[in-house]
């Protein structure tokens, strides 16, 4: 078992959440939330990185 990681079992004994100690899995937690945000966005309207760039590198040039 990781060090940190506890999971919360139900009387049948099936995994039914878990607890992470912030401190030792730091990391863990921010790649499980990254995911989760991930997900969340999933059906978001999404913009062409070109489109992007030029809009940035626009504006930079533009206050230069």
């Amino acid at each position: 078992m990781v060090r940190g990681v506890r999971f919360l079992v139900d009387d049948t004994g099936r995994k039914t959440a878990v607890q992470i100690d912030l401190k030792r899995q730091a990391r863990l937690w921010e790649d499980f939330y990254d995911r989760a945000l991930a997900e969340a966005r999933a059906s978001e309207p999404r913009e062409p990185l070109e489109a992007v760039k030029r809009r940035v590198l626009g504006r930079r040039r533009r206050r230069g």
